[in-house]
Formats: structure tokens, sequence, C-alpha cells
């Protein structure tokens, strides 16, 4: 089988993500002279990325929840299925890469900080998305039900994530009152950061939409076993 040129790239960019991000110089003399973040920053190349990686993918998932709506077919069904269920293992490894951090620089894996609670209610809402669908054995309104709830979970979801945190005080980059954490701008994402940075974003995308593509391939010959 031909490996095509995207899925040799999410390779190439995330071996060297791996490589770079744990070599490259990192700015503590400018914004962290005073942090306690240190050698932990290198997180910040995966547990950020892997975020990104899940937000495309859900976005995904909702245009064909969409377009199964407005025109019901077998096959936009499961692309939004596989992609949600992908884009929910890269939110729970966002969520434990972030534990990982925040032990390092809050102290604690957990501290009740706003945008952990709603990282993990937006997560719990797409498992609720497949237990709702598994409860269902009609195909049919299995489908309809599951592509309605899975617009709700998102228009949920960005606001949990990207909305509340930065209403309230927060120790995460964002949220009204952090200190000492990196950012998508200013100071904190200097140049050199950024050339692993984007690279990681672009890998771990390419990287979850190649794991999409093949469990859509096995639904689908699942699927054709099962109707012959």
């Amino acid at each position: 089988m031909r490996l095509q040129w995207w899925k040799i790239l999410s390779i190439i960019l995330l071996l060297y993500t791996f490589i770079a991000g744990l070599l490259i110089p990192l700015p503590y003399e400018t914004a962290y002279a005073n942090s306690n973040l240190y050698e932990s920053m290198r997180n910040f190349f995966f547990h950020v990325p892997m975020w990104f990686g899940q937000l495309i993918l859900i976005t995904v998932s909702l245009v064909y929840s969409i377009l199964y709506l407005r025109k019901p077919n077998h096959r936009y069904d499961i692309i939004a299925t596989e992609f949600a269920r992908t884009g929910t293992v890269m939110g729970c490894l966002g969520l434990l890469t972030g534990a990982i951090w925040a032990n390092y620089t809050w102290g604690a894996a957990w501290s009740n900080d706003p945008k952990q609670i709603g990282a993990a209610i937006a997560l719990l809402i797409y498992i609720a998305y497949f237990v709702l669908r598994n409860s269902m054995p009609d195909m049919d309104k299995r489908s309809r039900v599951a592509a309605v709830y899975n617009i709700f979970a998102y228009f949920i979801y960005i606001p949990m994530i990207m909305i509340l945190p930065r209403l309230t005080e927060s120790l995460h980059p964002g949220g009204k009152g952090n200190e000492g954490n990196p950012g998508l701008g200013g100071s904190s994402l200097d140049a050199t950061m950024e050339t692993v940075f984007w690279p990681a974003v672009f890998g771990w995308t390419l990287l979850t939409t190649w794991i999409s593509t093949l469990r859509l391939r096995v639904r689908i010959l699942e699927e054709k076993k099962h109707s012959a």
C-alpha cells in the first residue's frame, strides 16, 4: 500500500518535534527568569498542540454531523463518529499532559483550576456522545440523535475550554490573574519556540487525521462484512 505524502510528513514533523523539543534553548532569561517552569516548559510542545489537533478533529466531526442532518448519508455519520472518537482520545491525552505539567508548575496535578474543570466537563460531554450512540439499536434514529447531540456538544465544548476560563481567576494562560505560564503571544512564545510549536501542531493534526481515516476504513469494512 502506497504511503501518502502527508502521512510521511506527519512522521517527520513529530520526529522533529520530539528531538527539537528536547534540545532547543528555552527563554529562561526573559519571560521565565522568576518562574518555576524551567525544563517542564518543554511540555508546551506536546500539551498545547494536542489540544489544537483535538479541536480540529471535533470540528471535522461537527461538519459531518451537519452534513448528515442536511442530507442523511450513513458515510457522514461514520466520519463524524470516528473523528469525534479520535478527538476525544486526544483530549484525554491533552488533559493528562496538562496534569503532569501542572504538577511541576502549580504543585499539584489537579488544582480545581477553571481551565482543568472546563476541559474535564467538555470531555465528559463527548464521552456521553458515545454512550448515547450505543444505547440506540435503531441505526437511523441513532445517527440522527447523535448528529444533533454532536452539534450541541461542540458548542458547549468551545465556551468550556476557551471562554469561561478567561472570565474567572485562573493559573492557566488566558485566565484572569495567571502568572508564569507560557501562552501564544508576547515574549512567552519566542521565535525559537515557534519553530517547534507550529510543526508540532501540524504533526499531531496529521497523525490524528491518519488514525481517524484508518478507523473509518475499519468501520466500513466491518459493515460490508456484516451486510454480505
